[in-house]
């Protein structure tokens, strides 16, 4: 299974490799690769799409990217307009875990460490509370250079980040359901057209045209190898949107985040926020209210 297979660029005399981004956004298409990722956003905001799960991502969120596990880091639409100024950093470190598994974490002292990347293979974001000291054990990562005292820092990284608790789990997917590079392909194509025009009127003819499918076909092939219908999938990334607008605290009213989300009327909105969310767009909103007002500052 190869979803837009992207090769890692490594020395062949590191196993723990680090690399810092700065671009005009984020890579765009929805990829894999079999070392496990660890992304420290140091500027930039988005979307992440862990398997076929949609989080809101911000500067300074943490996350870990499990083996294999197909990923899109998502720049809004704003940071891909003519003469845009805006830039993305981030701070990488990959590492093959069968490998780090085997060799570096082979003897019995460390089984909890391996249990911990193992735990981590769908994806997590680390806790905002431990975010600040997260950052500075990758910061020392990427800046040493030499070899072994990297060696010593990655453990230690990972002995600081087996200890945490409060992980949000990115997916719950499980086994994933890509069996074939066509059919991994396939599923990156659709995924891709839908997070490029979520803002507009998609029709299911749209998105099974775009599969090269008829859309009785096309429903049957989504709902398989993602377990979500079209419909549903569409509603999530929208509330996906929505819910970053109003994380923000910059937008002019619900009725104005609805329509830019990709809804035609506030009534659905609103109908299809609660089905997801659990809770109506007042109540959310209130709800991080709340929360901000709560939670200490980091600094």
């Amino acid at each position: 299974m190869k979803v837009l297979q992207f090769t890692i660029p490594v020395r062949h005399d590191k196993t723990i490799v680090t690399r810092m981004d700065i671009l005009p956004h984020f890579y765009p298409y929805l990829h894999r690769h079999k070392e496990m990722q660890l992304t420290w956003v140091q500027h930039g905001e988005g979307t992440l799409m862990a398997d076929h799960n949609m989080h809101s991502f911000q500067q300074g969120d943490i996350f870990i990217i499990g083996g294999g596990q197909p990923h899109l880091f998502k720049s809004p639409a704003a940071y891909f307009e003519e003469g845009s100024e805006r830039i993305i950093c981030s701070l990488d470190v990959f590492f093959d875990p069968d490998v780090i598994c085997q060799t570096l974490l082979g003897i019995p002292e460390f089984k909890h460490l391996r249990s911990f990347i193992a735990y981590a293979q769908n994806g997590i974001q680390v806790p905002a509370a431990n975010a600040s000291e997260v950052s500075a054990l990758l910061d020392k990562l990427f800046t040493t250079e030499d070899a072994a005292q990297s060696t010593i820092l990655f453990i230690q990284l990972l002995q600081k980040l087996s200890g945490l608790s409060g992980y949000k789990i990115l997916s719950q997917q499980g086994p994933r359901m890509l069996n074939t590079e066509t059919d991994g392909i396939r599923v990156s194509h659709i995924y891709n057209y839908i997070l490029h025009n979520y803002d507009k009127p998609i029709t299911l003819e749209d998105v099974a045209g775009q599969a090269y499918m008829t859309p009785q076909a096309f429903c049957r092939f989504f709902k398989k190898h993602t377990r979500h219908t079209f419909v549903q999938f569409l509603n999530e990334v929208r509330i996906g949107e929505a819910r970053k607008q109003f994380s923000s605290g910059s937008f002019e009213s619900i009725s104005s985040v609805a329509y830019s989300s990709g809804f035609n009327s506030i009534t659905n909105f609103n109908r299809v926020f609660k089905s997801v969310m659990g809770q109506a767009p007042t109540e959310y909103i209130e709800s991080l209210r709340e929360l901000q007002q709560s939670s200490p500052a980091i600094g």
